[in-house]
C-alpha cells in the first residue's frame, strides 16, 4: 500500500508535466521493487490506470469549461459554430483517433519491448533534447488561452499525430502534444490547456483497456493497491495543474527538457552500478 501511494504521488506530480508520468512510473516502480509484491502485468496495469485518477482533477478543475460545452453543445445564434461544445469535442476526438489506433494495435508490444528503465531513459533523453530544438524554433510569446483559440481539424489532427510519439514512454504526451500544438500554431498555455482535456478520453479509454484485460486475476490486495495509487495521483495533481500553468506563463519548457537530460544520464548511471531486475 505504501509503494503504491508513492507511485500515486508520482505520477500526480508528473502526468501534466512534458516528463513523461509514465516513464517516470517505470522506472520508480523499478527502484522500489513494487514488481516484487506482484506480476509484471499487474504493475503495468497499475500504472497505466492511476493516470486516470490525475486526469479526473482535470474534470473537477475544468468542470465549469466542461459543463459549459455541454450546455452550449450546439451552435445557436448566441454560439458560433467554432465555440459550441459538439465543434469542441469533434476536434478533441479528431486528435485522439491517431493514438487510438496506433496503440490498439500495438499496445502488447510497446509494453513488452519497452516498458523497462533503460528504454524510458533513452527516450527521456531524445525528448529532451526534440523539446530544447522546438522551442527554440517554433514556440511563440502568445499565452492566449485555449477558450481564445480557433481550433481547426487541420490543427487537430496535427496535435494527434504528434500524440501518437507518446505511445513510447518516457516521450510524454503532454510534451509531444505540446509540441504538436506549437506546429499547429498554438500558443503554449492553449497547447497545455488542449493537452489537459485530450487526457480525459484517452486515459479513460486505456485504463478501461487495461482493467479489462487482468480484472479477472487481480487479488482484493490489488485492487486496494490501485485504489491507494488512484486517489493519491488525483490528490497530488489537484495541486499540480495550476502551478504548471503559472509556471508556463513565466518560463519557458527548457527547464523540463534539462530534467529529462538530467534524469536519464542519472537512471543510466545508476543502471550500470545496480542492474535493474529483469521482470
Amino acid at each position: 500500500m505504501l509503494k503504491a501511494g508513492i507511485l500515486g504521488i508520482v505520477e500526480g506530480l508528473t502526468e501534466f508535466l512534458p516528463v513523461s508520468s509514465t516513464g517516470h512510473l517505470v522506472i520508480f516502480s523499478n527502484l522500489i521493487h513494487f514488481y516484487n509484491h506482484a506480476s509484471k502485468e499487474f504493475v503495468d496495469m497499475f500504472n497505466m490506470v492511476i493516470q486516470l485518477g490525475a486526469t479526473l482533477a482535470v474534470v473537477v478543475l475544468y468542470w465549469p469549461t466542461i459543463w459549459g460545452s455541454i450546455i452550449n453543445l450546439f451552435p445557436s445564434p448566441d454560439v458560433p459554430v467554432k465555440k459550441s461544445g459538439l465543434y469542441f469535442w469533434s476536434m478533441i476526438v479528431i486528435s485522439c483517433i491517431p493514438a487510438a489506433v496506433i496503440g490498439i494495435l500495438f499496445d502488447d508490444i510497446v509494453k513488452e519491448r519497452f516498458f523497462n528503465p533503460i528504454t524510458v531513459s533513452c527516450a527521456l533523453f531524445i525528448g529532451g533534447i526534440a523539446m530544447l530544438y522546438a522551442e527554440s524554433k517554433l514556440r511563440g510569446k502568445q499565452t492566449t488561452a485555449l477558450a481564445d483559440t480557433d481550433i481547426t481539424p487541420k490543427e487537430a489532427i496535427i496535435v494527434g499525430l504528434f500524440q501518437v510519439l507518446s505511445i513510447i514512454p518516457g516521450v510524454s504526451r503532454s510534451a509531444s502534444t505540446i509540441i504538436g500544438g506549437w506546429v499547429g500554431g498554438f500558443s503554449t498555455i492553449a497547447a497545455a490547456e488542449y493537452s489537459f482535456f485530450l487526457a480525459i478520453p484517452v486515459m479513460f479509454g486505456q485504463s478501461l483497456l487495461n482493467v479489462l484485460k487482468v480484472q479477472a486475476n487481480l487479488s482484493s490486495q490489488e485492487w486496494a493497491a490501485l485504489a491507494v495509487g488512484f486517489f493519491v495521483s488525483f490528490i497530488v495533481a489537484l495541486l499540480v495543474i495550476n502551478s504548471f500553468l503559472s509556471f508556463l506563463k513565466q518560463k519557458p519548457m527548457k527547464y523540463f527538457a534539462y530534467y529529462r537530460i538530467v534524469f536519464a544520464f542519472l537512471v543510466l548511471a545508476y543502471s550500470m552500478f545496480f542492474p535493474f531486475t529483469e521482470v
